[in-house]
């Protein structure tokens, strides 16, 4: 049986927006850092042809499984490859594949890893409490839920679920461990916090836990300076993002790299010497109109931001 058929149909978001911004034209050359089920690269190759290449980069070996059939029609155009973004200099030294004329970030977790119910991404299942995109890494959602201290728990959940009741909630999971599956999670964070929400009780918790276990945040922050530096004159970066700390982050490097002078407003001369980057190319976030929302509802949190290399 093909791999296609064992797993959920992928639904790129901000498609065509993403490939007007990146701005694809043939024989160029592009990044997607995020490959994931090949959507955005599909896209990208086809309106790249003929001459074009696209490097596809993911840390989860199950996605590039799936990209590389999808990709298949495409042969050596698409290059891809089971590593994580935040090494996209040293990928790309090694493959000799620079300057680049697009790069992409499609950040958060994938309709493909929640719906495997070995991942432990979701709450909709009885899952063990994984959530590694990188199976090979040792640390997993277990291990911080029934190891780390209350006030570490609260500490991760209050700065990456932005949960108000996080200490209610780190209380309750120390008082109820061990735990090792996901709707135990969610039960125990329901308890603690009570079920009177728009979302469900264990939303930001999951999320906290998440990015976390991935070094989300770190991850992204090392990659974005890589990618700038990599881009050619005139290339495009295009970064989606799913919640409101990543967006925060993307927003605030690009903004400081499109800025000639980065000290404070009172200093009458400048002396930190540093020179943009990048020229912002929409001021605010790009966000799925409402006809893309219904059709694909997980694409209603998405925000895109791009930037251009001077």
């Amino acid at each position: 049986m093909k791999l296609q058929s064992q797993i959920p149909m992928h639904i790129p978001v901000l498609l065509e927006e993403v490939i007007h911004a990146l701005e694809v034209r043939p024989g160029g050359s592009y990044i997607d850092c995020t490959v994931g089920g090949g959507g955005h690269a599909a896209a990208i190759l086809e309106r790249s042809s003929p001459g074009g290449q696209l490097l596809g980069i993911d840390i989860d070996p199950q996605a590039i499984a799936v990209a590389r059939e999808r990709l298949s029609p495409y042969g050596g155009a698409a290059i891809l490859i089971n590593d994580d973004f935040q090494n996209l200099e040293h990928i790309c030294s090694n493959l000799g594949f620079y300057p680049i004329d697009g790069i992409l970030f499609d950040l958060g977790v994938s309709s493909l890893q929640l719906a495997d119910m070995r991942r432990g991404f979701s709450f909709q299942f009885d899952s063990p409490l994984d959530m590694r995109f990188n199976p090979s890494q040792e640390l997993t959602a277990a291990t911080i839920l029934n190891n780390f201290s209350k006030d570490d728990l609260a500490a991760i959940i209050q700065r990456y679920g932005q949960e108000p009741k996080s200490r209610h909630i780190a209380r309750s999971i120390v008082r109820s461990r061990p735990l090792s599956t996901t709707l135990q999670l969610a039960a125990v964070v329901e308890r603690a916090v009570g079920t009177r929400r728009k979302i469900h009780p264990a939303t930001r918790t999951f999320q906290a836990l998440r990015i976390a276990v991935n070094q989300e945040l770190e991850r992204l922050e090392a990659a974005l300076k890589q990618a700038i530096s990599l881009l050619g004159s005139g290339g495009r970066l295009v970064v989606i993002a799913f919640h409101s700390l990543e967006d925060r982050l993307v927003k605030d490097c690009l903004r400081r790299e499109s800025r000639d002078c980065l000290c404070p407003p009172q200093t009458p001369v400048c002396v930190c010497g540093h020179q943009a980057t990048l020229k912002l190319i929409i001021k605010k976030a790009l966000t799925p109109s409402p006809a893309e929302i219904e059709a694909n509802p997980r694409s209603r949190s998405a925000r895109m931001r791009v930037a251009e290399r001077i």
